[in-house]
């Protein structure tokens, strides 16, 4: 009992969980899961459900014996009525419900003061007027049905369907002056177009054309769009009034002509108009004024029907303009959706081009370079920069305009940002086209101001060369100068400007530009730099300095080449007709036997100091050696008699294919490669000896084994 009481809930009532909980019936097993003799359809389930459902409780029917019992139950119904509007008031069903029941009971006057009851509470419901109207209109009250509709569209003027609805009361009754004067209430509130239609249907129904024609006249006044102009052109046609027709169209262009919107369907019924008409020249014009006055993305179907038109009535030449018109139209799209796309406006400039027009060639080639690509780097602008260059080039051989070629390429440099980046190849066609039309002193700013505010190497190279050509030394010079002093690395400029000094015979200052030139702590090709002073060493004949420039490039670097140049240099020094270069082959007979043998231990000096470098400080280097030994045999080899060959040949290696371990990039085991090594005789001596040792310590280790 304590633990009763001491599980007992105060909010179960204190029962315990235990005595609260539902304890449902176990579910039954089903032993006999065969089927049941006679089955049963859904079907049938549903139809015994349906005849044993219990008949709806419908209240009795009254019976209404004389005028006692019917005045009380009107009274009844209308407490009912008057219960309902006192609790939803705003709820116009109610309202529509009584009036009717009164209606019903043959009591209008009940049921007009129950109407007006309800637009008290609201008037801006069009059901209650309709309904209110009907009613009247219903029960023949046609004085009242009008002053209903009076007051209804003096309150409403703007809801349509009870001008409608008075006009067709008003036309039902014969009262045709009656209508007209409601259309005419009716249009002093400008309507919808579809106001004015019915008007004008309403006038045509009664064969009134000149009245028609002057609510058309008020209709395009009213609503002066394509559409109400074309539908007045059309009436003027189907009463044959062609003249008339076609100065509604007319004066439909020049209202509308700058209305984009508008413009291209008011061009496209005018032609349509004229082709009917015969008018086929008319219906071109018409076509070309369209698509010359209207944007291009806008005129799509103005440019399918010119292309079917002249297709049907042009020629050659007008169907070729047509299908023009298409590209340029197509183009057109492109560019409207993707004006930085340039490619497209390639291919618009070469259409127009291939027309000819000069103004549209223009008009394209200034809008496609007023897009500008948004970011200021180079890779966005090295399409976009071809537009002006096309439009220079266009302006001088095309238009052969050549104050608009400047004013383009003056434009253009203007518009580069030069601080970022900038393109020599338009300060060169801007200075060549100067050239070309001999303003010198222009070119010369051109190029100056390029050096000055964006200098490369092209616009050296060309100013160089133009001043060269004009003979303006002094020019040269500056310039090359200026050209070191922006960019003292390049081996190019300095080579280019010795040439200049040994051209004009200043052997001293070409020596002095070569000196300067080597003694750059950076060079980008120093190889070609040495070799051209060491050529202009030798054409000078300076044979002493030559190998004093041998001497100090050999202090920079060890290279093969350079070793193997030196060596022929050394054998070729004083012979007649050779290249220092090509193998030496035979030797003159005017130089003497002795020069010939100071020539030939000169090159094995060389090639001794080239071998002993590469054996002793440069060991790894076998397959230069090998280089070197096989260059120095082909050169014993064409010293004749003088040569040599033992020599060398006592000193060649032997060449063995081995075998190395290579391992892949995370650093795993990848198998072995073959490859070539070279053995040398000096280092076949040394072999025996280290194999020697190797037995020795293997001898040692085996020993101090068999003693543990």
């Amino acid at each position: 009992m304590a633990s009763s009481a001491k599980d007992a809930d105060p909010n179960l009532g204190f029962l315990t969980k235990r005595d609260t909980e539902v304890k449902l019936p176990r579910p039954t097993r089903v032993k006999n899961k065969t089927p049941a003799p006679i089955q049963i359809t859904a079907e049938q389930i549903l139809r015994e459900a349906r005849e044993r459902q219990e008949p709806e409780i419908r209240p009795p029917k009254q019976k209404i014996t004389d005028p006692t019992e019917l005045g009380d139950y009107r009274l009844r119904r209308r407490k009912e009525f008057e219960d309902k509007i006192r609790r939803a008031r705003w709820n116009s069903r109610i309202w529509v419900k009584y009036a009717d029941w009164e209606e019903k009971q043959k009591d209008f006057a009940r049921a007009r003061s129950v109407w007006e009851r309800a637009l008290e509470v609201d008037y801006r419901e069009r059901t209650l007027w309709l309904k209110y109207a009907e009613f009247e209109m219903r029960n023949r009250f046609v004085n009242h049905a009008r002053n209903v509709w009076d007051r209804a569209v003096s309150l409403l003027p703007r809801i349509d369907q009870l001008w409608y609805k008075y006009i067709h009361m008003e036309e039902m009754l014969g009262n045709v002056a009656g209508a007209r004067q409601v259309f005419e209430r009716w249009m002093d509130w400008q309507p919808d177009r579809e106001g004015w239609l019915s008007y004008i249907k309403f006038e045509l129904r009664y064969g009134e054309i000149d009245r028609a024609r002057k609510v058309f006249e008020r209709f395009v006044a009213c609503h002066p769009r394509a559409m109400a102009w074309i539908r007045y052109a059309k009436f003027e046609m189907k009463n044959g009034e062609i003249a008339r027709a076609r100065a509604v169209y007319e004066r439909a262009v020049d209202l509308l002509s700058g209305e984009e919107d508008e413009a291209e369907e008011l061009f496209v019924a005018f032609a349509e108009f004229e082709e009917k008409c015969k008018e086929t020249e008319r219906a071109r014009c018409i076509y070309k004024f369209a698509l010359d006055h209207i944007p291009k993305g806008r005129a799509e179907d103005l440019y399918k029907k010119y292309v079917a038109f002249e297709k049907q009535y042009g020629n050659k030449e007008g169907i070729e303009d047509a299908i023009v018109g298409k590209r340029r139209f197509q183009y057109e799209d492109d560019v409207r959706k993707n004006p930085m796309n340039y490619d497209s406006w390639f291919d618009y400039i070469r259409l127009e081009e291939s027309v000819g027009n000069r103004d549209m060639i223009r008009e394209v080639y200034e809008r496609a370079i007023a897009n500008i690509p948004p970011a200021e780097e180079k890779r966005y602008w090295q399409r976009y920069i071809y537009l002006w260059i096309n439009y220079a080039l266009y302006e001088e051989l095309d238009a052969e305009d050549m104050d608009r070629t400047r004013d383009v390429f003056r434009e253009c440099l203007k518009l580069i940002p030069h601080k970022k980046f900038s393109f020599a190849k338009l300060w060169l066609m801007a200075a060549q086209f100067e050239i070309r039309q001999k303003n010198l002193r222009a070119a010369r700013q051109i190029l100056g101001n390029a050096i000055g505010m964006a200098p490369k190497d092209k616009i050296f190279k060309k100013y160089i060369e133009v001043e060269l050509q004009l003979g303006n030394i002094d020019r040269c010079r500056t310039l090359y100068e200026k050209y070191l002093e922006w960019n003292p690395v390049n081996c190019y400029a300095w080579t280019k400007y010795a040439e200049l000094e040994r051209s004009l015979s200043e052997t001293e200052r070409a020596r002095a530009i070569f000196e300067l030139a080597i003694a750059q702590p950076a060079l980008d090709m120093p190889e070609l730099l040495w070799k051209a002073y060491i050529d202009f060493e030798i054409s000078e004949g300076e044979f002493e300095r030559t190998r004093q420039l041998y001497d100090r490039l050999l202090d920079r670097t060890k290279h093969l080449k350079v070793w193997i140049s030196y060596a022929k240099f050394e054998a070729s020094t004083g012979m007649v007709d050779t290249d220092r270069e090509s193998d030496i082959q035979t030797i003159d007979d005017d130089i003497s036997h002795q020069e010939q043998l100071a020539r030939i231990q000169r090159c094995r000096r060389v090639f001794e100091r080239a071998f002993d470098y590469f054996r002793t400080s440069a060991p790894e280097l076998k397959e230069e050696r090998s280089m070197l030994l096989e260059e120095w045999l082909n050169m014993e080899a064409g010293f004749g008699t003088l040569g040599d060959i033992s020599l060398v040949q006592k000193k060649l290696p032997r060449k063995v294919k081995r075998k190395r371990a290579i391992s892949s990039e995370d650093g795993t085991p990848a198998g072995f490669e073959e490859y070539l090594d070279y053995i040398f005789p000096d280092e076949m001596a040394v072999t025996p000896n280290l194999k020697i040792l190797e037995a020795a310590y293997k001898w040692k280790k085996q020993k101090a084994v068999s003693d543990d």
